[in-house]
């Protein structure tokens, strides 16, 4: 095998899409370029670009949709702030796996939990003129794009290099400009997989606390880091969260990942009790409101979408409270990523790559939805095309804050496990191409 794909229809299909660099493409565009190459060329790709989910949605969120539409939902305007029934299952579920106590007014159903960013950002940046936020990257680059669809400014760093003592330093050097409104990390991290533990939690919790920033904390892939079990309610270890530390904090929650549910758009924004009651006059001009939590609610959500989809906030509600229950084992079902990480590690390591971000204070770094590699023998831009010329896709590290440039993210999800034996003959192939 040389390639499987032909570079001039590569060339071509970059052309068309004036992909002038794969490192600056986004990922809907990847995936358009993706999509085209498979049609054009015939051949089905190991496709690691988009982080979506791989499994099946669990059913007692689907059956909760349809007895909640055959009820009328549909004919109905749902409540903005969400049914009571899942604002509390919410709050349940953050004692249940955090260990944290919010009340339930301070809980939202939203659009995703793009729309749960959007809005703190709309918000949040608001309680000081020309309000910033500050990424520790490498994350999530639509966040960003979020920021500058607002007009609004931000900042970042790669936090490899400052993790555990040097993460304050970091901190400080950013937030003492006076210029940061919120803070925001995911955790598991999105693309590096890294884990902050309790100290540097405490750590960002201190330096926030002195410049009065909000800290944003993206739980997108919750409880994913499988190296400890998070997966029994009520019990510890829980996924650690800067809500322990912190009086001024928002979580995202989504429903996406970890319930296999992305195709309904709902998630969860958790705001604390003290964030949600506090006054803010600077918002009263553009959000009508005062109150940090009316701000969200009535300034914010509502003129998004006027609310989430009825019978989708019911799903949502039955599998966080299956969960909180013990009755879906969510975290279990999922660590079939953990698995499937393994295996393309190994091929990949065994093919000349080299993982970008490999440590995780001091700990080998957690399997999971994402990993992260890079060549010696290429920079971004060559590697990424050359990968495609075997029918493997993925994204770039630029495109994620990472001081990284040459590398790539891949995502386990869609790849299926008949086609791992097929992955390790493609990168064989490269692997001999590139001796020659």
């Amino acid at each position: 095998m040389t390639t499987l794909i032909d570079k001039e229809l590569i060339n071509n299909a970059l052309d068309k899409a004036n992909i002038s660099a794969l490192s600056r493409a986004g990922i809907r565009e990847l995936v358009s370029l993706v999509n085209q190459l498979e049609t054009e060329s015939g051949q089905r790709f190991i496709r690691m670009e988009m982080g979506v989910p791989g499994l099946e949605a669990p059913s007692i969120g689907i059956e909760a949709e349809i007895t909640a539409l055959k009820s009328g939902v549909a004919s109905k305007y749902p409540m903005i702030e969400g049914v009571s029934s899942l604002k509390h299952e919410i709050s349940r579920f953050c004692k249940a796996f955090l260990n944290i106590q919010v009340d339930q007014a301070g809980c939202f159903p939203t659009v995703g939990s793009a729309q749960g960013a959007l809005a703190s950002f709309v918000v949040a940046n608001r309680l000081r003129e020309n309000g910033k936020t500050l990424f520790i990257d490498p994350g999530f680059p639509n966040q960003k794009r979020q920021l500058t669809m607002l007009g609004q400014q931000w900042g970042s760093f790669d936090v490899y290099e400052h993790r555990g003592d040097a993460l304050e330093e970091a901190l400080e050097k950013h937030l003492s400009s006076g210029e940061y409104t919120t803070l925001l990390y995911s955790n598991p991290n999105n693309p590096a997989w890294i884990c902050f533990d309790e100290k540097e939690l405490q750590i960002i919790a201190k330096v926030t606390k002195r410049y009065d920033v909000i800290v944003i904390e993206d739980l997108a892939y919750f409880g994913m880091d499988y190296r400890k079990d998070y997966a029994k309610p009520f019990q510890a270890p829980f996924q650690p969260s800067i809500a322990l530390y912190t009086d001024q904090h928002i979580l995202l929650i989504s429903s996406s990942k970890v319930f296999s549910y992305a195709g309904q758009r709902v998630g969860c924004l958790v705001i604390s009790d003290a964030l949600f009651a506090r006054e803010c006059p600077t918002l009263k001009p553009s959000l009508g409101q005062t109150l940090f939590g009316k701000a969200i609610t009535l300034g914010a959500l509502h003129n998004f979408s006027s609310g989430v989809t009825h019978s989708a906030q019911y799903g949502l509600a039955a599998m966080l409270k299956a969960a909180s229950d013990g009755e879906l084992p969510f975290l279990q079902i999922t660590k079939i990523y953990k698995d499937r990480a393994q295996k393309m590690k190994r091929m990949f390591l065994e093919n000349g790559f080299k993982l970008v971000y490999e440590n995780d204070n001091g700990e080998s770094l957690s399997d999971g939805f994402y990993f992260t590699l890079s060549h010696p023998d290429m920079d971004g831009d060559t590697l990424m095309k050359t990968l495609l010329c075997f029918g493997i896709s993925a994204i770039s590290l630029a495109n994620t804050g990472s001081e990284h440039t040459d590398g790539i993210r891949a995502c386990v999800s869609q790849v299926q496990d008949e086609q791992l034996d097929d992955l390790a003959a493609r990168l064989k192939a490269l692997h001999d191409s590139l001796k020659h």
